[in-house]
């Protein structure tokens, strides 16, 4: 009785702002838009997806991320949480933990297991320190808001749906289900298992996978056929058309289809029948999150016929979703953001033969070099315990034991890394931690630092230079380089007025936008500034 009354008494305060507050929010990330593809391809797109979007909504043109490293899981973290990896703890898909001495998933939760499938359901989001925006939605309304997050990979899903969501959802790659993890539910609701029976992934992989338009339309990208390119499994090929159905019992092929779009369009839109999202005046939250656009982006490349592909399809995707929440929720009565989880570099090969600034590295020929510049220096010994995330983990244990001083090994690390002609700046802990940066790229550097989980030595590459150690085909992402910081932030929808501006904005900014639009409270570790465009 007493709970009916609360939920009574929480619909009638919030009928009093039923104007002022949507019913549904929906935040859309698309992984690895990079801004130019906004540009590029807006003449391609129909009139009711990203163009609805654009030309009814109000557009962000200048919005950057402003930490490193530019990732997937910590750039879900930062629109979510409102702040930088320095504070939320995300500090890159994965991390070196020397307590361990391996590699630990920014999801990873070794407490839970995998419910509805057979694989990565080991995931939770107890490792983000602050709440989310879908967090403090869910405090403001005493529990009473429904939040759910839907994506292809896990941290695309957790990470936005927060702490304590409805429910979090997405792909195994080997049973092809929509899967959740016991930190959620010992089950899955019986509208997921159904969904799950349709085989939809089957259903995809066995199409082909050809251009969605007519070739003349493709003048933005550059010819299909190019030494650029890997190819989606061997013998692929890297032209279209792709023929799925030869690879049909490989399930995880799907992540690298515009298909897995639709997949996600598609479950979203049974969340929000199932669950009943903006059914009523508190107000609800899906998060949504599109994870193809990268996949295929660091097979292909920027300029690939493939990524252009997957835009006019996703653009499709969205259309087809902007009409349903017309017909579901009401046309003024839901709130869309749009932006990314960070951009992408231009093919280094592809940079190289047209005379830009671009080049190789192997992070396995700099962990030994490092370990023989060190060894020279200080005795022989396994002295880098992990290279990633641009962060050098010194092995603490052998340091101890040969008695050499830390701040030595780390002078001397610097020395080496700074011969290198790929590395910009490279920099120990403690002046990361202390020094007060004035340039924004050093800055970057800061934003991107915790104190306990980063490496002793953080170091920035050369523009356009990549990694090349699973080849020199296809992208990567992850420097302060604004090819992998400018992406587009868009709002649409109930209260959202049209217009664009090219005023300089960060990624954490929209989590306090959303806080104030929605009159909640912001998230606890905060740090962006309210787009008062949208407040005027």
């Amino acid at each position: 009785m007493k709970k009916s009354l609360s939920i009574l008494l929480i619909i009638l305060l919030s009928s009093a702002f039923a104007q002022e507050k949507p019913r549904l929010v929906v935040g859309i990330v698309v992984d690895q838009m990079r801004y130019d593809y906004i540009s590029r391809f807006y003449n391609d797109f129909e009139e009711g997806g990203f163009r609805r979007l654009i030309d009814d909504g109000f557009l962000f043109k200048n919005a950057h991320y402003n930490y490193i490293p530019t990732k997937t899981g910590p750039g879900h973290a930062s629109i979510f949480t409102g702040t930088t990896p320095a504070r939320h703890g995300i500090i890159g898909n994965d991390w070196y933990i020397p307590a361990i001495g391996r590699r630990f998933n920014c999801v990873e939760d070794t407490t839970t297991n995998v419910v509805g499938g057979v694989s990565n359901g080991e995931v939770s989001p107890r490792n983000v320190r602050s709440t989310t925006i879908t967090d403090e939605l869910n405090l403001y309304y005493n529990f009473n808001s429904k939040v759910v997050g839907v994506s292809l990979k896990d941290r695309g899903a957790v990470i936005p749906s927060g702490h304590n969501p409805t429910g979090a959802y997405w792909y195994d790659l080997q049973s092809g289900n929509m899967i959740t993890s016991t930190y959620y539910s010992e089950k899955l609701p019986e509208w997921v298992a159904d969904y799950n029976k349709e085989k939809r992934p089957s259903f995809f992989l066995s199409q082909q996978w050809d251009l969605l338009k007519n070739e003349s339309v493709y003048n933005e990208s550059i010819e299909d056929d190019n030494p650029y390119e890997q190819e989606l499994r061997d013998g692929s090929g890297i032209t279209f058309p792709y023929n799925l159905a030869k690879y049909k019992d490989d399930l995880s092929l799907l992540k690298y289809t515009p298909f897995t779009n639709t997949l996600i369009k598609e479950v979203s839109m049974r969340a929000v029948k199932a669950e009943e999202l903006g059914a009523d005046t508190i107000p609800d939250f899906l998060t949504m999150s599109f994870s193809a656009t990268d996949d295929i982006g660091h097979k292909f490349g920027p300029r690939s016929k493939e990524v252009q592909d997957t835009y006019l399809r996703l653009d499709k995707e969205l259309s087809e979703f902007l009409t349903f929440l017309d017909e579901t929720i009401g046309k003024d009565s839901y709130l869309v953001f749009l932006s990314a989880d960070h951009g992408a570099t231009d093919v280094p090969a592809y940079m190289y033969k047209n005379k830009m600034p671009s080049g190789y590295h192997n992070n396995s020929f700099l962990k030994s070099l490092l370990n023989d510049g060190l060894s020279k220096e200080y005795g022989e010994g396994k002295w880098i315990s992990s290279i990633i995330n641009e962060q050098i983990y010194l092995n603490h244990e052998l340091i101890t034991e040969k008695e050499v001083d830390l701040r030595k090994v780390k002078q001397k690390t610097i020395q080496i890394l700074l011969s290198e002609d790929y590395i910009y700046e490279a920099f120990d802990s403690e002046s990361v931690a202390k020094r007060m940066f004035t340039d924004p790229m050093l800055q970057m550097l800061q934003n991107g630092y915790d104190n306990k989980r980063s490496g002793d030595i953080l170091y920035i590459l050369a523009s356009s230079d990549l990694n090349d150690s699973w080849g020199r085909q296809g992208t990567d992402h992850r420097t302060p380089y604004t090819y992998d910081t400018h992406i587009p932030i868009i709002f649409y929808g109930a209260g959202i007025k049209k217009g664009s501006t090219i005023r300089p904005v960060k990624i954490t900014d929209i989590a306090p936008t959303l806080s104030h639009l929605l009159k909640i409270s912001l998230p606890s570790a905060a740090n962006g500034d309210p787009l008062v465009e949208l407040f005027d």
